[in-house]
């Protein structure tokens, strides 16, 4: 449980004109789920409250500029296609230079443009909707910009990509902050995948299956039961029943990834939760998940993720600050 005298972690949540509603609430819905942890507001960049959408209504909130005064953590959500290859404006341009130094600051979808109309990706790596990379490479060279992830962490800057990954980052932050106890709490409240790694593919081209085709999923679950066991494509292809060579394709048409590579992803996967739910020493846990040494897991940790066992460890022990209590917000 958090500090009773430590006061919760501000999450500001900035609505521009144009806004898209589901995008608006992820923040709340994830951030809110942790009461003693975070407190969540949203606000305009003006005085006027109202702000328009993408839909066929507008919203109403509670808080104007001033909101970001205080705040620990500034997210924008994505806004309106149409505005955002014009120059921001001048009171968007005003509540921005409001923040305070050092705060976290995470756009979503297209609000990364904001965030660089801004200034404030400058000579940084940063992620947007997939569909919108080239107009945003033109208006924002200077940016590091790569739209094949689901988002990127930068540190006090984070940017995800469309939608959904909006998810992906507020729990990755809840996942740093808090440990991955919190974070699979507040997951399984929302009805979402506890992690999905920032650097997986935001769009995978996915053709029609040919006739008769039952996919590899079937194979992938069984795989994930057995990742503690060597596993050679031949003996997935067999579970698959399918040539070597067309289940290779297919796995690769439907994950976007060779079977090979899906397999070190997974292992680093379930490693990470042990690491993190557990105190398995290192080489018990490498052969938990399928690697055949400890040093083999802290070669594809640092991989994957550029620390080791123990620095991921420490890392999330020292995060547990939060307790996720049960009906702490309405699961919905």
């Amino acid at each position: 449980m958090a500090d009773q005298h430590t006061a919760p972690h501000r999450v500001v949540v900035l609505a521009l004109d144009g806004v898209y509603p589901f995008e608006l609430g992820i923040p709340n819905r994830v951030f809110a789920m942790l009461p003693d942890a975070y407190e969540v507001v949203t606000c305009t960049a003006s005085d006027d409250r109202t702000v328009t959408t993408d839909a066929d209504f507008t919203v109403t909130v509670a808080h104007g500029p001033e909101a970001l005064d205080g705040a620990d953590t500034v997210i924008v959500p994505p806004y309106d296609m149409e505005r955002i290859a014009e120059p921001l404006p001048d009171a968007v341009r005003a509540a921005l230079a409001r923040i305070r130094p050092g705060t976290r600051l995470v756009s979503i979808c297209t609000g990364a443009f904001a965030l660089a109309a801004a200034g404030l990706l400058d000579g940084r790596p940063a992620t947007t909707h997939w569909a919108m990379a080239d107009v945003f490479r033109r208006l924002y060279p200077q940016v590091d910009l790569d739209p094949g992830v689901l988002f990127v962490d930068d540190g006090a800057v984070l940017t995800s990509a469309g939608a959904a990954s909006g998810l992906d980052v507020c729990l990755h932050l809840v996942r740093a902050d808090h440990g991955g106890e919190a974070a699979n709490f507040v997951a399984r409240c929302c009805v979402v995948p506890p992690w999905r790694d920032g650097g997986q593919a935001q769009y995978i081209k996915q053709p029609v299956p040919e006739e008769g085709s039952t996919g590899t999923a079937a194979t992938r679950a069984w795989a994930l039961e057995r990742l503690d066991r060597p596993l050679a494509l031949r003996e997935l292809a067999a579970h698959a029943r399918m040539s070597e060579r067309t289940f290779a394709r297919r796995f690769q048409e439907e994950t976007g990834t060779s079977p090979g590579r899906w397999l070190v992803q997974q292992r680093v996967h379930r490693a990470r939760d042990l690491l993190e739910s557990s105190d398995l020493p290192v080489d018990r846990i490498a052969a938990e998940v399928g690697f055949a040494t400890g040093a083999s897991l802290r070669q594809h940790l640092h991989a994957a993720i550029g620390v080791s066992p123990a620095a991921y460890r420490r890392t999330f022990r020292a995060g547990e600050r939060v307790t996720a209590r049960a009906g702490a917000g309405a699961p919905g």
